[in-house]
């Protein structure tokens, strides 16, 4: 059985490993909520990012900081309004060349077959400490 939030939210990734911000944007509301759940700033993409306007700097902020070394979707869950991805990924920071590597989650909830809320979680700690 398909289903439609899934294949939405693989898009956006296969988008996001070809660099198309534009098809991301595709597939997100206009007043999207978007996040990376950090209680700090100690990252560029930290941060609430309101508004389909504001996701590409998101994007921006890690591709001019990082180099993805692996991003690997693990597994998809979802319900009525929700979906729930495990994603390994690792990275290297090009201002320091310190590597971080370490499994996300990212939730993703859907209103109107558009992604109007995201939230990612990260060990936050260990991304801080190869920026430093």
């Amino acid at each position: 059985m398909s289903d439609p939030k899934i294949e939405a939210v693989q898009r956006i990734y296969e988008a996001y490993g070809r660099g198309d911000v534009e098809a991301v944007l595709a597939e997100v509301a206009d007043d999207v909520d978007w996040a990376a759940a950090a209680a700090s700033t100690s990252v560029p993409w930290y941060g609430s990012h309101r508004g389909k306007g504001e996701v590409p700097r998101f994007f921006q902020e890690i591709g001019s900081n990082v180099e993805v070394t692996e991003f690997a979707p693990l597994s998809f869950t979802s319900n009525e309004t929700d979906v729930t991805v495990a994603v390994w990924w690792a990275f290297t920071v090009r201002s320091t060349g310190k590597t971080a590597a370490m499994h996300m989650h990212h939730w993703w909830r859907f209103a109107d077959g558009k992604v109007a809320y995201f939230r990612g979680s990260e060990d936050t700690e260990q991304s801080a400490a190869a920026f430093s």
